[in-house]
């Protein structure tokens, strides 16, 4: 069973979003993955999604709050067949924390989402209601992206 890693910066907003999204994706098509998520920061480990996260998820029919922040680990590596950073410095920075023995396909998440490789995943930590939507969108499309992938 194939295995993803979303991460973001501190692991409490755009991560566990797209973990959600993409737990939605599969179970809609009945593709069996394991999901999770994880922050290059370790400043929230053990904290829930932000309230705004979690009620964003659940405006679109998915329940994060159940997860809790971790930081990423040197085994995420081996453990999973991709690690998908959700902008380009977590990505940049995923490149420092990887083993030498690392397995895992390593990108950036927008990558996967035609017309938008190369792009970031807006955090939206600082901003409204309306900017977690947003998140949930890019996340969206590219965890269809990558259940047609995997199917």
């Amino acid at each position: 069973m194939p295995a993803v890693l979303f991460v973001c910066l501190g692991n409490i907003c755009r991560s566990p979003l797209a973990e959600g999204a993409l737990r939605a994706a599969a179970a809609r098509e009945g593709v069996d993955v394991v999901v999770d998520s994880a922050g290059t920061g370790n400043w929230h480990a053990g904290d829930p999604p932000d309230p705004r996260a979690r009620a964003a998820a659940r405006r679109h029919g998915a329940d994060i709050s159940g997860l809790r922040a971790r930081q990423v680990r040197p085994e995420d590596f081996r453990r999973f067949d991709y690690v998908l950073a959700l902008d380009r410095q977590n990505l940049a920075d995923l490149g420092a924390i990887a083993p030498a023995d690392a397995t895992a396909q390593v990108g950036l998440l927008m990558d996967l989402v035609p017309g938008r490789e190369g792009s970031s995943v807006a955090d939206p930590y600082y901003g409204e209601d309306s900017d977690f939507d947003m998140t949930w969108d890019d996340v969206s499309a590219a965890a269809e992206a990558l259940v047609a992938r995997l199917r």
